[in-house]
């Protein structure tokens, strides 16, 4: 019996009920025909699960031209019936010999040769065709169909098992043309009472996935039995892709990826690394953009060997690319740029990116990367290289979330739909590489792949669709396969949601959308060595100096001060606190003032009060404060502050520039311990109890600017 699954696919599924003895399955040969005029990735995928299970195969009309139509859209495939017809002429005679025609480009098996001989002579038919669930392509001959007690009902031609002489009557009447309909010749066959041979079938979501030691099999849960044929087209073409990322041992708990290291390429070997295209697109206001750069400088990749193609869709970034452009325009083969006023679509840019690779026969591979993207992993391209997939993408992350690069399966309407290994995908619990049906933000495609497969050049135009769904439909319906993988780490996806560009250094307040990425450019780094290695000094009692800061944290802090420019002049009368009257004033500008009170408070909590459990041992912070401000010393407006005690339960003082560089003079002066600390380091940090103990001064700044980030923190 052969099962159908959706409207157009189907399972090859024989039900074991009766006992066969080994000298009568051998006694019976197994021959599979297929028609595959070219060498697809559903073809290659066929070709391998036969392989594994040691399947007599004969492919018919390779390299032939297809004149059969275009059957995923409208009727067709007369001319497998030909070439079927023409090859049974020389078996016909072989009583011994069961034959099973199937197609190959949506196909897996499952199981191997004796188990599906044992299943169709259970059946005890001579002919055994598969079935679906919806009349195809004349729906009139519904009322000519027999009633089935449960499964299908209707034939399916895409998977026919019968006795040689049995197979050979029927495609012996086939005399039509080769972009005539099968399955119309053969449901007329069917329907016909004096022809008919029997069929039966369950359903789609029956099918399961069943993990044993050996390997996975699929389990039809309604029969209670294992497929021995996989067969998926229509629009379940997806879902066998998925069920062949499993099937027939591609993966599994016990030994993981299987097929991973097969046909790899081995760059070792190789004279020279390929040629390679990098097209970067840049298409909203994106957080970190020198950093993605800086990343895409520091990849293990000769330079010689990259060019690269910038489209850049936001003016606020022609900045960043000019000063980029500027460095690094005569380190890359070649290096174009298509900026704003270009006024291109982001789906004609893609293209004109492809173009590039398409156009030039020494290109290799196309690499396509959103800017928001940070690949951490220096080995990305080698790594993808190797995989030798036509498209493959690294999986990358947002963190802390399930947010990714890829879906793992499509709703009906073409949207995301979550498979059921998506989270251990993500998570990294199954590692692999694996077939999915989309994939955007970063992924490797072979220039031979480009001029040959995906020639025409409008993959990312489709109506109603964006970009990245129409590429990726365009490909699915070109039987071009895209895989993921998680082998390795590869970086992460950043957040451009909430990115707002009104500020004069945007990135400080990305601390919420991108924190890791906040982290790695603003947080010094050697702060993680106060906790391991007890990284910091104490220069006077009970006051801590540790880092805290990175130089472009201090730089770009002071930026954004001095472009808001409203320093308050150091006067007792001050608005902008309780009481409006400075006991101790200093020439500042608050944090609340830039709108950066929020981000500063979450930084205390983050990054301040780990080191106050350190230092205060019994002392628990709440990492608040309500003074939370950058100071500003000069010899002609504010040289120093006099001695006092701040509001505060303990204070940090950050250095925001370089002493003997920006300034000269300066440091603090505690007056209980008669100690001072005349040579602050630019990204470091004193913690000391504010009231009380600590009675301190500001030392005179003698020449240039000093800049301090100060917290009255616990007030």
């Amino acid at each position: 019996q052969f099962n159908d699954y959706g409207t157009n696919c189907f399972l090859l599924l024989m039900c074991c009920c009766v006992h066969l003895t080994v000298e009568l399955l051998n006694k019976k040969k197994l021959l599979v025909l297929t028609v595959a005029t070219e060498e697809t990735d559903g073809f290659d995928r066929f070709m391998q699960s036969a392989k594994y299970f040691n399947y007599n195969v004969k492919v018919l009309g390779m390299g032939d031209a297809w004149k059969g139509g275009d059957v995923g859209r409208s009727i067709g495939g007369g001319q497998k019936v030909r070439l079927l017809k023409q090859a049974m002429e020389e078996l016909a005679d072989q009583e011994d010999l069961v034959i099973l025609t199937v197609d190959s480009y949506d196909l897996i098996f499952a199981g191997g040769p004796e188990e599906i001989l044992k299943k169709f002579q259970q059946a005890n038919h001579k002919v055994i065709f598969a079935a679906e669930g919806l009349v195809w392509p004349d729906k009139r001959l519904a009322d000519k169909y027999p009633s089935v007690r449960s499964g299908k009902r209707y034939l399916n031609s895409g998977g026919i098992i019968g006795y040689a002489p049995y197979m050979n009557r029927i495609v012996s009447q086939w005399d039509l043309h080769d972009n005539d309909d099968d399955q119309l010749f053969y449901s007329k066959i069917y329907v016909d009472p004096l022809q008919r041979v029997t069929f039966l079938g369950p359903i789609l979501y029956e099918v399961l996935l069943k993990f044993g030691t050996d390997r996975v099999r699929v389990r039809n849960t309604a029969y209670d039995s294992l497929p021995v044929v996989v067969h998926g087209n229509g629009n379940t073409k997806m879902y066998l892709n998925y069920l062949g990322n499993y099937v027939p041992n591609a993966w599994n708990y016990e030994h993981g990826c299987s097929h991973c290291d097969e046909d790899n390429v081995d760059l070792s070997e190789l004279r020279e690394l390929p040629n390679v295209l990098i097209g970067i697109f840049i298409e909203q206001p994106t957080p970190f953009l020198p950093e993605f750069f800086h990343r895409l400088l520091t990849m293990d990749y000769p330079r010689d060997k990259l060019r690269l193609f910038i489209h850049n869709n936001e003016v606020y970034h022609e900045k960043h690319i000019q000063s980029f452009w500027e460095a690094n325009r005569n380190t890359f083969s070649s290096f174009k740029v298509v900026g704003p006023e270009e006024n291109l679509s982001q789906g004609e840019a893609r293209n004109m990116g492809m173009d590039l690779c398409r156009q030039d026969a020494t290109c290799d591979y196309y690499f396509s990367i959103d800017a928001d993207v940070m690949l951490t992993n220096r080995q990305t391209l080698k790594l993808l290289i190797e995989q030798n997939r036509k498209i493959i993408g690294p999986l990358v992350t947002r963190h802390g979330k399930l947010w990714s690069n890829f879906w793992g399966a499509l709703s009906l309407d073409g949207y995301y739909a979550r498979s059921e290994d998506y989270v251990d995908i993500v998570q990294r619990k199954r590692v692999g590489v694996w077939n999915i049906p989309f994939m955007a933000h970063v992924y490797l495609i072979q220039g031979a792949t480009l001029r040959n497969e995906l020639k025409e050049r409008n993959h990312f135009v489709l109506e109603k669709l964006d970009p990245d769904m129409a590429f990726c439909r365009n490909v699915r319906e070109l039987g071009v396969f895209m895989y993921i993988t998680n082998r390795h780490e590869f970086g992460r996806l950043i957040s451009t949601a909430n990115y707002n560009i009104s500020h004069y250094n945007n990135d400080l307040w990305q601390i919420f959308e991108n924190p890791v990425d906040w982290k790695e450019k603003y947080i010094h780094q050697n702060y993680t060595q106060i906790f391991t290695h007890n990284y910091m000094e104490e220069p006077c009692p009970d006051v801590f100096w540790f880092p805290v800061l990175t130089e472009k944290a201090c730089d770009e802090l002071v930026e954004e001060m001095e472009h808001y420019g409203s320093w308050s002049g150091g006067k007792h009368e001050d608005k902008r606190i309780s009481g409006g009257y400075e006991t101790v004033p200093t020439d500042d500008i608050h944090m609340k003032q830039i709108g950066y009170e929020k981000e500063w408070l979450h930084f205390l909590r983050e990054f301040i009060s780990p080191v106050t459990l350190k230092v205060f041992s019994g002392y628990y912070t709440k990492g608040y404060a309500v003074m939370n401000f950058v100071v500003k010393y000069t010899p002609e407006r504010q040289a120093y502050l006099r001695p006092h005690h701040d509001s505060s339960t303990f204070t940090i003082n950050i250095a925001l520039n370089h002493k003997n560089t920006d300034f000269q003079g300066g440091g603090c002066r505690f007056h209980r311990y008669n100690c001072s600390i005349e040579s602050p380091r630019k990204g470091w940090s004193f913690m000391h109890p504010g009231r009380l103990t600590h009675l301190h001064e500001g030392l005179p700044t003698t020449n240039g600017t000093r800049y301090i980030a100060v917290s009255f923190v616990d007030p």
